[in-house]
Parts: structure tokens; sequence; C-alpha cells
């Protein structure tokens, strides 16, 4: 079992910069390929960032690509999301996700509980 629990949200204007944290319980945190995954009001949760178990290798969805930049410390058990040049469309509630299996779809096995990005335009 993991819990997951994230922090780093809050109210940023458009084009500010903010940085989400998702601190991982448990000793088997290098084991679990590390996501990130937002939901808006009214809309279906999408994918974000996807990170690979040694940090090696990320994918990004094409709407942050050039602007959020995953990455991971499994010496301290966290996965970082660094957003850039946020839009007012980037807000939502920002979850991250543990899985064996690198995927752009919401299969993962763990889920935090949020935490809400607003970026006011």
């Amino acid at each position: 079992q993991v819990q997951l629990v994230e922090s780093g949200g809050g109210l940023v204007q458009a084009g500010g910069s903010l940085r989400l944290s998702c601190a991982a319980s448990g000793r088997t945190f290098s084991q679990y390929v590390m996501a990130w995954f937002r939901q808006a009001a009214g809309k279906e949760r999408e994918f974000v960032a996807v990170i690979s178990r040694s940090g090696d290798s990320t994918t990004y969805a094409d709407s942050v690509k050039g602007r959020f930049t995953i990455s991971r410390d499994n010496a301290k058990n966290t996965v970082y999301l660094q957003m850039s040049s946020l839009k007012f469309e980037d807000t939502a509630v920002y979850y991250c996700a543990a899985g064996r299996i690198a995927t752009m779809r919401d299969s993962y096995d763990f889920w935090g509980q949020g935490t809400q990005v607003t970026v006011s335009s």
C-alpha cells in the first residue's frame, strides 16, 4: 500500500509558476512509476505527466509540454511537478498517482487526495 499526499497548490497569476510536491509513504516508492493528472471543474480527469522509476524517462501531455517539468527524488520518496508560464486553463485539482505501468490512462493503483491550482487571468 502506498499513501500519497500532494502539496504546493494555490492561487497564482497567469504567467506565474508553482511547484507541486507529492510525498509517498512506504519503502517501495522507487518501484513505482509516478504520474500527475488534473481535473478541472465539470471536466474529466486528464493526464499531465509521467516519470519512470529511475527518473530518466518522462512523458508530457501536449498541453503542458515545454511549460511543466516532472521530477522525482527517490531518497525523499517525493515526486514534483514544476509548473511555469501558467495559463487560466491550467486551473484544476492536481492529483499524483503511483502505478506499475507508465500510461496516460488513469489506471494507476494509488492516488493522492489532490491539490487545487487556480490561475487568475
